[in-house]
C-alpha cells in the first residue's frame, strides 16, 4: 500500500515538473535572443557611430601615392582624423564597391567631412594644383647653354646637371638615348637628345628630373613624325645619332625654314662628293665659347668636332636640333648644291652654288649687299 502512494507521489511531482522545465528553456531562449538583438544591436551602433564624420577641424592636406591600396587610403584618413576608423571605413568601401578608382595625389581634406564627400573627392582626383616651374629652352642651345639658363633661373646646380648629363647611363623610359654609341670623343654626350621646348614641371624637380623629361620630349616629338620616316633613315643608310647630329648643323646654320632642307642636302652632297663639310658652326662648338668671327688659327683646332679638318661628320650633334631641322636631315632637298654663303641684307637666307666658281661669285654678291 505504501509503495503504491509511494510510485503515485512519483507521477504527481513529475507531472509537475514538465511545466517548470519548458519555463526555464523559455527564459533561455528569450534570454539568448535577447543577448544576440543586444549584440547586434551593440555592433550596428558601433559601426554606425564610427561611419559618422569626426568633429570639426582645420583643412588637412593628405597625399595618396601612386598603387596604394583602399586599406592604405583608410588608415591614412583615420591618421589624420578625416574618418574615425580606418578598419570599418575599408570595410564599408568594400561593401559599396569603391577604392578601386582613387586617384593619386595631394588632397585637402577636412576632419568632419562626409564620408560620400570624402570618396567622391578621392575618386574625382580632386587634387590640389601643385606648384610648378617653367622654363623654355630655345632651339639650337647646347648642353652647356641650356645648363647655364637653368642655373639662372635657378632651377639647378650647373655643376650637377653637367655631371649628370655625361654619365653613360639609362634614363628612365627614354628610348632614343638608348641609341647613344660608346665612344669617348663625344664633347658633351646628352648633346642633341635634350629636346627645345617650353615645360612645366613639379616645383621640387631635380636635375635628373628635368634631364629625364626633355629626353622622353625627344622621343615624343620623334613619333609625331610623318609615317615612314624610318624607312627615309634607313634608305639614307644613317643612324638616328647620324640624322641627330646633321639636324643640329642644320640648325645651327639656318634662321629660315624654307632653307633648312637645302642646307641639308648640301651637308649630304659634300659628304657623298666626298668634301669636308667646313661648317663654321662645328669649330664654333668646338672652342664651348662662340665668337663673333672665327680666325684662321680657330679653324686649325684640333678636335674631331672640326670639319674643316676631319672627313665627315661630327662625333655627334653640336647643338639641340628643332624637329623642322630633323625633318630636313630625314628628308633633304634633291639638289646638287655643295656650297652656301650667308647673304649680308639682314634677310639671315643664304645664296646656293653647285660650283666653287659659282661659289666665289655668291660671295662677292654677298659681300655687296647691304642691310
Amino acid at each position: 500500500m505504501e509503495e503504491k502512494q509511494t510510485q503515485k507521489k512519483k507521477k504527481k511531482r513529475s507531472k509537475n515538473q514538465k511545466p517548470r522545465t519548458w519555463l526555464i528553456n523559455l527564459w533561455v531562449f528569450v534570454s539568448l535572443v535577447g543577448i544576440m538583438v543586444l549584440v547586434a544591436g551593440g555592433a550596428a551602433f558601433y559601426l554606425w557611430n564610427n561611419l559618422q564624420p569626426t568633429s570639426k577641424g582645420e583643412m588637412k592636406q593628405v597625399t595618396i601615392t601612386r598603387g596604394m591600396s583602399a586599406n592604405s587610403v583608410a588608415d591614412l584618413l583615420e591618421e589624420n582624423g578625416i574618418i574615425k576608423n580606418g578598419f570599418v571605413f575599408s570595410y564599408y568601401l568594400k561593401l559599396k564597391d569603391e577604392g578601386s578608382k582613387f586617384q593619386a595625389g595631394t588632397y585637402e581634406l577636412q576632419p568632419g567631412m562626409d564620408k560620400s564627400a570624402v570618396i567622391a573627392k578621392l575618386n574625382a582626383g580632386d587634387t590640389i594644383a601643385e606648384e610648378t616651374i617653367r622654363f623654355t629652352i630655345p632651339e639650337g642651345f647646347t648642353v652647356l647653354q641650356i645648363a647655364d639658363k637653368l642655373a639662372a633661373e635657378g632651377l639647378i646646380n650647373k655643376d650637377k646637371f653637367l655631371e649628370l648629363a655625361e654619365t653613360d647611363r639609362a634614363w628612365g623610359d627614354a628610348e632614343t638615348v638608348r641609341g647613344l654609341p660608346k665612344t669617348d670623343k663625344l664633347h658633351k654626350r646628352l648633346e642633341g637628345y635634350l629636346f627645345p621646348e617650353t615645360y612645366e614641371m613639379k616645383k621640387e624637380s631635380t636635375e635628373e628630373d628635368i634631364i629625364i623629361r626633355m629626353l622622353t620630349e625627344t622621343d615624343r616629338k620623334l613619333s609625331a613624325l610623318p609615317e615612314g620616316w624610318q624607312d627615309a633613315m634607313e634608305a639614307s643608310g644613317r643612324t638616328l645619332h647620324d640624322i641627330l647630329t646633321i639636324a643640329s648643323l642644320v640648325e645651327r646654320e639656318v634662321v629660315v625654314d624654307e632653307e633648312r632642307a637645302l642646307v641639308a642636302g648640301v651637308i649630304y652632297n659634300r659628304i657623298a662628293a666626298p668634301m669636308r663639310l667646313q661648317i663654321d658652326a662645328t669649330v664654333q662648338y668646338a672652342l664651348d665659347t662662340p665668337k663673333a668671327r672665327l680666325s684662321l688659327s680657330d679653324l686649325e683646332i684640333n678636335s674631331p668636332y672640326n670639319t674643316y679638318k676631319i672627313d665627315g661628320l661630327p662625333p655627334g650633334p653640336i647643338a639641340s636640333p628643332s624637329i623642322a631641322s630633323i625633318e630636313a636631315a630625314l628628308y633633304p632637298a634633291d639638289t646638287k648644291y655643295l656650297f652656301y654663303v650667308t647673304k649680308k641684307d639682314g634677310s639671315q637666307t643664304h645664296l646656293f652654288a653647285e660650283t666653287f666658281k659659282e661659289h666665289q661669285k655668291n660671295i662677292a654678291l654677298s659681300e655687296k649687299t647691304t642691310q
